[in-house]
């Protein structure tokens, strides 16, 4: 076989931003299917009917802080792109942090396998968002 004939895969180096704007996007999926399955839960869509949700009540307050949550880790997805370096370390480094504590609060008490192995990776994946900020590479002579 000659050279000529043979692929070589090229193993292009992907930047930190890009890391980590596409782990928001895996953890927004996350996010996403959790509340659905969660419907599939017996009793779960009579709940919501009725204008609750795990035990807290369906407002407009808590449709917007949801919201709000919902919101930062989408934007997180551009920010991460475009923030200057400094402040994107920072903020994927304090951020995730909230939402872990977040997401440990909200498994307290569950026994859902599906919700605790979700959570579990999402906060796995806020850990690499943490930690490719911490290591994020530093150009020579700064």
């Amino acid at each position: 076989m000659s050279k000529s004939n043979s692929a070589i895969v090229e193993d292009l180096r992907i930047g930190v931003r890009l890391k980590i704007s596409a782990l928001w996007i895996a953890i927004l999926f996350l996010f996403a299917y959790g509340d659905i399955f969660g419907f599939f839960q017996e009793g779960q869509i009579e709940e919501v009917i009725a204008g609750e949700v795990s035990g807290i009540e369906i407002t407009e307050t808590f449709l917007f802080a949801v919201s709000v949550y919902i919101a930062i880790a989408s934007v997180m997805v551009f920010l991460s792109l475009v923030l200057r370096s400094r402040v994107n370390r920072w903020t994927n480094i304090v951020l995730p942090i909230l939402y872990i504590v977040s997401i440990a609060v909200s498994a307290i008490g569950e026994s859902s396998a599906y919700f605790i192995f979700l959570s579990l990776t999402e906060s796995v994946l806020l850990l690499l968002i943490i930690w490719y900020a911490w290591t994020w590479p530093k150009r020579e002579g700064t």
